[in-house]
């Protein structure tokens, strides 16, 4: 657990109480979005991260309508457009791609979070941090790499270069901390494997993986953890929130809240009614910092389970069991088996011998269908491996998936977010 001293919890909910009512009384009345859709709500009783429940929750639809019905950036930002000086952009796994303005003020907010980030994790004045992806649009580690910059860390950025070149930098910049899509780290071992390159014998100790579920799901954790030598740490955010939870040095099985940044709320998703902790639900957030482009109640659509029990390294901030668990518009019910991509990510990549695979979802005799093509590595045949991805997939399961072979290189590598789940 990082030496610096945090916050009690008293002190955290007093922080919080302050920064909401400056995001309700300061930023609010200057969004058209907000003022219009908090016009019945009486702001003055709204005092503590308590008080939250008495305002409306907020959905990615509305923002994607606000944008569509007020091109190019939508009614949510509290300042002209001129003020602004960043824009990112979502992947648009989920649905329409939002575009995302900050101004220097609320960017420097996002980076001094990716500062708390790195404390959590012991990053240290000494580190090395490589970002071996593309810098586009996607809000992906461009803050990450930014914060670290404006912390004075040593940064290397790795955008257009070959998963062989970056391989080659590690090599001779000697980095000690990595920040990538779990899907890319996994990519960067396979290219090592392949080029002979000693990747657990690297300089590399610390990997930030986010984008994706997988740093949260110990088999995955786990494969990229032998691979690399290094410890993974998770890290969940969203584009329109800003980067909300991290894993810290000492408590591998969970995330934290940033808590002085964020109030985060976990609600039953059908009744909208907070659950009990230990209880999955829908994460719900509302950014403190972020006043230019501010989000209140905003659902997120991803299941987590706030711990019952004391933080088991101390530390103050919400604490969120197996990190984030699912993402619910991804759910699959397959012959009466509620089955989240996550669930099967974990079972294919405990087996040896799988470079990759795709998951297509279809519907057969009026009833969803999993079709998985399985990639086998180098040198492995089919008739070796797929039986026995068969059998996990029903053990694991409990249902019995179609199991087919692809060729070898068939089936497309990742950078940024994997997208392995196809609707057919």
């Amino acid at each position: 657990m990082p030496a610096a001293p945090f916050p009690t919890r008293e002190e955290i909910d007093r922080e919080q109480a302050a920064k909401l009512r400056v995001l309700l009384t300061e930023a609010v009345p200057r969004s058209p979005f907000w003022s219009a859709k908090l016009a019945g709500v009486d702001l003055s009783t709204v005092h503590t991260a308590a008080d939250l429940t008495r305002l409306p929750l907020c959905t990615k639809q509305e923002l994607v309508d606000d944008q569509a019905a007020n091109p190019p950036f939508g009614t949510v930002l509290t300042k002209p457009a001129a003020a602004y000086n960043r824009i990112h952009q979502t992947s648009g796994t989920t649905g329409e791609p939002l575009r995302w303005l900050d101004d220097a003020d609320s960017w420097a907010w996002f980076g001094r979070c990716w500062e708390e980030i790195y404390r959590l994790a012991g990053v240290t004045a000494e580190d090395r941090l490589f970002f071996p992806f593309s810098f586009g649009p996607f809000i992906g580690f461009w803050a990450a790499f930014d914060g670290a910059s404006r912390a004075g860390r040593f940064t290397i950025a790795g955008g257009g270069m070959s998963s062989e070149g970056r391989l080659r930098l590690i090599s001779t910049v000697t980095p000690t901390v990595v920040g990538c899509t779990p899907t890319y780290a996994l990519r960067l071992a396979e290219v090592a494997e392949a080029t002979g390159y000693d990747l657990a014998g690297c300089s590399v100790r610390k990997l930030f993986v986010a984008g994706e579920p997988g740093g949260a799901i110990p088999e995955v954790r786990d494969r990229i953890e032998e691979a690399w030598g290094a410890t993974v740490f998770d890290q969940w955010g969203m584009t329109e929130l800003g980067s909300v939870t991290a894993v810290a040095e000492g408590d591998r099985d969970a995330i934290y809240v940033l808590d002085r940044e964020f109030v985060a709320e976990i609600l039953d998703p059908e009744t909208q009614q907070p659950v009990a902790p230990g209880e999955a639900g829908e994460l719900v957030v509302t950014n403190l910092g972020r006043l230019a482009s501010p989000l209140i109640r905003y659902r997120t659509g991803d299941l987590v389970r706030r711990s019952a029990g004391p933080s088991p390294i101390g530390l103050p901030y919400t604490r969120l069991e197996g990190g984030i668990l699912a993402r619910l518009d991804d759910m699959v019910t397959i012959r009466g088996n509620n089955v989240f991509p996550s669930a099967v990510d974990a079972v294919l990549r405990t087996l040896d011998g799988v470079a990759e695979y795709r998951v297509t979802v279809t519907t057969a005799r009026a009833m969803p269908h999993l079709r998985i093509e399985i990639e086998p590595a180098e040198g492995l045949a089919p008739a070796a491996l797929l039986p026995r991805v068969h059998k996990a997939v029903k053990e694991r399961l409990n249902f019995t998936a179609e199991i087919v072979p692809a060729a070898a290189g068939a089936l497309p590598r990742f950078e940024m977010k994997g997208r392995r789940w196809v609707r057919g």
